[in-house]
């Protein structure tokens, strides 16, 4: 099949095309996957996509801080070759945990042990975005629809075939495609276009913690190059809404600070309330730094944090040549910072299905998406095992096995705070690179039982660089 009308660089006629659906990064990564396998991969794309680092509509809350932590990383690696120096050209901050993390626990102060374990990429989301798209421009292969909204599938509940577009000017088209990949966001159709061709509706569910982001820019200290992360968290079991704070090393010289609130504890959206609120939270390192800056943004706040996830792996029927990634299938809590880290293991997942089965091998499609369900299910259930604690929570109540789970977990992060072997089973699964299953190896079990191996910290383990660059040369209080 082909449009005759549609040319690749060398103006061959396509024989196979595959399409995606949204150009963030997840859409942009998912066509990293595919080109290889097609003649040309035609990203779709509500919003102008812009040349560089700028903000762009259909992403608001890349005002707020992301990590990237290593296990997605290490996926977008394999699927971009060479992203990650690009990034730390670009300026981002290749961050060591736990080396470079100050972080207060809901079961006390993590310890700064001096070796690595695992890291993260701390940068502002549009140059994050920026780099992924350049280097899938530079690759070739791919194409980019902007201003074009997808206003459906075509085919039958048994094959997709293609997309119905309409652009800015109100004109709408078919685009045939010999495989179809939804990684629109969480305002993904997906459902409703799948039930226009006969799919039959899948299960889903929501937890809603009423979670409210608000975000501000500072300028970093004059020689803060290598400056930790720095996290107060909130503690999920506490029976008070959940309040937490951090600051992110970005590009640029600029530290993003980013509060946040669950339902009764909301964040300010006044600029002249943003470093109280932070210092009313367990521990006020957060706001006593940041009193100290120099802003360089007002707050900006959003509201769009809720866990929700469809169960496509479930569905008594799947259409061949139809996937769906990244947020469409499963958003989560932007707290726990595994959103991109999940897009780019779902989209290594669908790269290396395709290398193995090729894209026109029959259920394929059914295949990737099960296969995803996977690393989407590791997130789930550590965000929302958390998350079913906060109190004015919508969409569950927490179970018995949720409050065993919880307690574990709970032993596990006051063990981590005194041991670094500890830290580095928690973290391989926090940072998704091992699966929740590793925490009940024996080895683990048995760390759990021993506990700590040494006391609890009664303040931050700051250095004396860091207390003086914040002005913190006197001794910090002690966690509340």
């Amino acid at each position: 099949m082909s449009d005759p009308s549609t040319t690749t660089r060398t103006s061959v006629p396509v024989r196979r095309r595959a399409v995606v659906i949204g150009g963030s990064l997840a859409g942009m990564l998912a066509a990293a996957a595919l080109r290889d396998a097609v003649d040309e991969v035609v990203v779709v794309e509500r919003d102008e996509l812009p040349a560089g680092p700028a903000d762009r509509k259909g992403l608001p809350q890349a005002h707020h801080a992301h990590m990237f932590w290593s296990g997605g990383v290490r996926a977008a690696e394999a699927l971009l070759p060479g992203v990650t120096d690009r990034w730390l050209a670009a300026g981002a901050n290749r961050i060591p945990v736990p080396s470079h993390m100050v972080a207060l626990s809901a079961q006390g102060w993590f310890r700064r042990w001096g070796s690595e374990t695992h890291f993260v990429i701390g940068c502002g989301r549009p140059l994050l975005d920026s780099v992924v798209r350049d280097l899938v421009r530079e690759g070739g292969g791919v194409r980019f629809l902007p201003r074009t909204a997808v206003e459906g599938l075509t085919g039958t509940a048994a094959r997709v075939t293609g997309v119905r577009l309409r652009a800015a000017d109100g004109r709408t088209r078919c685009l045939e495609a010999d495989f179809v990949v939804d990684a629109s966001g969480r305002g993904s159709r997906a459902p409703r276009h799948l039930t226009e061709l006969g799919v039959p509706a899948v299960p889903e569910r929501s937890l809603d913690l009423g979670l409210v982001y608000a975000t501000r820019v500072f300028r970093a200290p004059e020689g803060a190059t290598g400056f930790p992360v720095i996290s107060v968290q909130s503690d999920p079991r506490s029976g008070s809404a959940g309040q937490s704070a951090s600051i992110l090393p970005v590009e640029g010289g600029r530290w993003i600070v980013t509060e946040t609130g669950t339902r009764a504890g909301e964040p300010p959206a006044e600029p002249g309330d943003f470093a109280d609120f932070a210092r009313r939270l367990r521990h006020p390192l957060v706001g006593d730094v940041i009193s100290h800056l120099e802003p360089l943004t007002g707050v900006t706040v959003s509201r769009s944090t809720r866990n929700s996830r469809r169960y496509f792996e479930q569905a008594r029927a799947w259409p061949e040549r139809f996937v769906v990634l990244g947020d469409a299938l499963a958003a989560f809590n932007p707290l726990y910072g595994h959103g991109m880290s999940v897009a780019a293991q779902c989209a290594l997942v669908l790269r290396d299905q395709v290398r193995l089965r090729g894209v026109d091998a029959p259920r394929l499609a059914r295949r990737v998406q099960r296969a995803v369900a996977v690393p989407v299910a590791a997130a789930w259930d550590l965000a929302v095992g958390q998350d079913v604690f906060y109190p004015e929570v919508r969409g569950g109540a927490p179970t018995l096995r949720d409050r065993i789970l919880a307690r574990y977990v709970d032993r596990l992060v006051s063990t981590s705070c005194g041991s670094l072997a500890m830290v580095r089973d928690l973290t391989d699964v926090t940072s998704l690179q091992a699966p929740l299953t590793t925490l009940v190896r024996p080895r683990v079990l048995l760390g759990a039982v021993r506990g700590p191996l040494l006391p609890p910290l009664g303040a931050p383990q700051l250095t004396t660089r860091e207390r003086t660059l914040l002005r913190a040369d006197c001794p910090l209080p002690s966690a509340r």
